[in-house]
């Protein structure tokens, strides 16, 4: 059994395999687990790049979160933003957002760990049987976005191409902007409406509880497509709406600006948290659902438990 993808959701999948029994290898292309859930180092600390924050409202879902917040991984961070928008700055109340001290890729690794994933393995063929890269298995995960596990799928697998096909995706640039001091208003987290640029910004010494003057900067997609071939030109509009958004008198320091291709699905699919079909390939992700960290989660859960059932 191979699980292509150690983001949350092929993590959660081979998780439940193995407690099932059942033999899974893991497998990630990048150097580390963790997906769009990453992390990355600047100056020293970690910077959320992938997902801002994580909320809770399934009952399983708690209990993994519960683990974490145990093993001080995670922590309550704020239940209410902030919101830009032609009206000015408001508060806008919602559910509790969790955050992790050490970036969201730490809770990946904490799930990975034990089932001993193999990172630097790029994947390149998913062929009927299955059988990956010319090797036989008894069924196969691809725990990616659709436009990426179309590009290992064999076109004869038709139920899988046609499930990964109906997926759309959206790109956006997250841009890590250190400052020399914090100089901006006390607000967590923002979301920013009807901008050319911004879609949401959070203050990761905030969020990560050391009160660092960093900045991490979400776009809107419109603005990431004209800048996917060379998302490191976007850093000074990203960084210029970032200071007139919040008033800032001083330039960043160092502004580093990671590309995400697929960010988030759009118009996810309605009824199963997962595919899988008689050809023994399954697909776990957030586009079978709303785009949360949770979500992903529930689809690989959900997902291996399937697969645990029919290979037993």
């Amino acid at each position: 059994m191979v699980v292509v993808g150690a983001g949350i959701a092929g993590v959660a999948c081979a998780a439940e395999l193995s407690s099932a029994g059942v033999p899974v290898q893991l497998r990630e292309r990048g150097h580390v687990c963790g997906g769009r859930m990453a992390s990355k180092r600047f100056a020293g600390r970690p910077a959320d790049i992938g997902a801002a924050y994580l909320t809770v409202n399934d009952p399983d879902f708690a209990v993994v979160v519960e683990r974490w917040r145990s093993a001080g991984l995670v922590r309550e961070w704020t239940d209410t933003f902030q919101a830009y928008d032609r009206e000015g700055r408001h508060d806008v109340p919602g559910p509790m957002r969790f955050a992790a001290p050490r970036g969201l890729r730490s809770l990946v690794e904490h799930l990975a760990d034990p089932l001993s994933p193999t990172v630097d393995r790029l994947v390149l063929t998913v062929e009927p049987g299955p059988v990956v890269d010319g090797e036989p298995c008894a069924a196969v995960v691809l725990a990616m976005p659709g436009p990426q596990a179309a590009l290992l799928l064999d076109p004869v697998l038709a139920d899988a191409t046609r499930a990964v096909q109906a997926q759309s995706w959206s790109p956006s640039l997250a841009a890590v902007l250190r400052f020399p001091s914090r100089r901006w208003p006390d607000f967590g987290g923002a979301f920013v409406n009807d901008h050319p640029v911004l879609n949401l910004v959070c203050d990761d010494g905030d969020r990560r509880g050391d009160g660092a003057p960093v900045l991490v900067a979400h776009t809107v997609p419109e603005f990431a497509r004209g800048h996917l071939a060379q998302p490191t030109g976007a850093g000074p509009a990203i960084e210029q709406a970032v200071r007139d958004l919040l008033g800032l008198p001083e330039q960043a320091t160092d502004v580093h600006v990671h590309r995400w291709t697929y960010a988030k699905p759009t118009g996810g699919t309605s009824g199963d948290t997962y595919h899988l079909d008689a050809d023994g390939i399954g697909l776990a992700g957030d586009a079978f659902g709303k785009p949360r960290v949770q979500t992903a989660w529930r689809s690989g859960r959900d997902l291996g438990r399937a697969l645990a059932a029919r290979l037993a």
